[in-house]
C-alpha cells in the first residue's frame, strides 16, 4: 500500500483553472472575428468586451488567464490599460497580448516597456493565435497554481505552529525549530503547582469514559484559560492532576505570588463548576518553589517537563493537602508578599523528605 503524501489532502484542493481569454476592442468585427477562431476550442472559453472603461471591471469578474487587447481605442489609449491593467493586484500577472494594426518597431517596444508580454497584428493567423493564447495561458495558470500551492503549504505550516505551540512554550518551539538537538535548562528560581481533582475516583464510578472525559477536559480547559491569563506555563496533566510552572522558561521574580494567585483562581473556577453541573468535585493545590531543571523530551512526541527537589515537594504539597485548599512550602511562603496570610500546619511527614513545615493560603 503506497504511503499517503502528507500534503495530498491539501494540493487536492488546488483550483482547476480553464483558459479564459478576454479581448477588450472597440469594434464588434474584431470580436465576432476572434471568437468564430476560438469556437471549436472547447477548452478555452472567449469573452468580449467592447467598453475599455469597463474593461478592468470584466476582467476583475472572470478572472481570465489572458488578455487580447486592441491598441487604439476612442475613448482610452490601449497602452494607458495596458499600465492600468499591470498597477492592478488582481490582474498585474495576467498575459497581455497586444493586437494592432500598427507593426513599427517603436511601437511594440512602447507596449513592451508598458507591460505587454505579446504583439500581434490583427486580424492575426488563426493557428498562431490559438498558440499564442495556450503558451500564455499556461504559464500564468501555473503560475497561479504555484501560488496556490505556496499558500496551501503556509496554511499547513500555521497549522503545525500552532499545534507546536499547543505542545512546547514559545521560547522552547523557536529553539526546537532552529535544529537545537538538546534543550535542557537550569532556573535557580521557579515555582510549581500541582492541583489534583478530589472525588474523581468516584465520579469515574458513576459516568461512561465518554461523559468523565468530558467533565475533565471541562475543567482542565478552564484552568488552561486561567494559566494563560496570568502568563504561566502548564506543564501536563497526569491522570486527574494539572502541573504549571511559573518563572521558566521566561524568568520572573513574582513567581510564587503568580501561582497562588492562580491557584485562588482555580478554586473559584471548580466552584462555578459545581453550581453548574450536576457533578460536584473538590480540588487540591500544592505549590512549592526553588531550583528547577526543564528539557523537552522525546524525538518524535515532544514534551516539555521538570525535573529536581522542588517539584517533588511540589507534588507532597498537593498529595498531602487540604480538600478547597492551597498548601505550600516554606520556600514559596517565605517568597510571598505581605499581603498573603497563612495557617501554619507545624512539621508534617513528607515522603521522601521527612518532615516538612507547611502553610495553607489563607488570603
Amino acid at each position: 500500500m503506497s504511503q499517503e503524501s502528507p500534503f495530498q489532502s491539501t494540493t487536492s484542493t488546488l483550483k482547476e483553472h480553464k483558459i479564459t481569454v478576454l479581448l477588450i476592442d472597440d469594434q464588434a468585427m474584431i470580436g465576432e472575428g476572434v471568437r468564430r477562431m476560438l469556437a471549436d476550442e472547447k477548452d478555452i472559453d472567449f469573452h468580449f468586451c467592447s467598453d475599455p472603461t469597463d474593461a478592468m471591471t470584466v476582467a476583475n469578474e472572470i478572472r481570465p488567464t489572458v488578455i487580447l487587447q486592441d491598441l487604439v481605442m476612442p475613448e482610452v489609449d490601449g497602452l494607458t490599460l495596458v499600465k492600468f491593467f499591470r498597477a492592478n493586484p488582481l490582474t498585474k500577472d495576467i498575459p497581455m497580448i497586444v493586437l494592432s494594426s500598427k507593426e513599427e518597431a517603436t511601437t511594440k517596444a512602447e507596449a513592451f516597456a508598458r507591460g505587454a508580454n505579446d504583439y500581434m497584428v490583427k486580424l492575426p493567423d488563426q493557428i498562431e493565435l490559438i498558440a499564442r493564447i495556450r503558451y500564455h495561458s499556461k504559464g500564468y495558470i501555473n503560475l497561479l497554481e504555484r501560488n496556490e500551492a505556496f499558500a496551501a503549504l503556509r496554511l499547513e505550516q500555521e497549522k503545525a505552529e500552532k499545534l507546536l505551540l499547543n505542545i512546547l512554550p514559545k521560547p522552547i518551539a523557536e529553539r526546537l525549530k532552529g535544529a537545537q538537538n538538546t534543550i535542557a535548562d537550569y532556573f535557580s528560581e521557579a515555582s510549581v503547582l500541582f492541583a489534583d481533582i478530589v472525588g474523581f475516583t468516584e465520579l469515574s464510578s458513576r459516568l461512561s469514559p465518554t461523559d468523565l472525559v468530558a467533565e475533565l477536559n471541562l475543567i482542565f480547559s478552564a484552568f488552561d484559560l486561567l494559566a494563560e491569563k496570568h502568563g504561566v506555563e502548564k506543564i501536563k496533566t497526569i491522570g486527574d492532576a494539572y502541573m504549571v510552572a511559573a518563572g521558566l522558561p521566561t524568568p520572573r521574580g513574582d513567581h510564587a505570588e503568580v501561582l497562588v494567585a492562580l491557584g485562588l483562581d482555580m478554586q473559584q473556577a471548580v466552584e462555578k463548576y459545581n453550581a453548574s453541573s450536576t457533578q460536584s468535585i473538590g480540588i487540591r493545590i500544592g505549590i512549592s518553589s526553588g531550583p528547577v531543571v526543564a528539557g523537552v523530551m522525546g524525538s518524535i512526541k515532544f514534551i516539555y517537563d521538570l525535573w529536581g527537589d522542588t517539584v517533588n515537594i511540589a507534588s507532597r504539597m498537593e498529595s498531602h493537602g487540604v480538600e478547597g485548599r492551597i498548601q505550600v512550602s516554606e520556600t514559596t511562603r517565605d517568597l510571598l508578599p505581605d499581603h498573603f496570610q497563612f495557617e501554619d500546619r507545624g512539621a508534617i511527614q513528607i515522603k521522601g523528605k521527612g518532615e516538612m513545615n507547611t502553610y495553607l493560603i489563607v488570603s
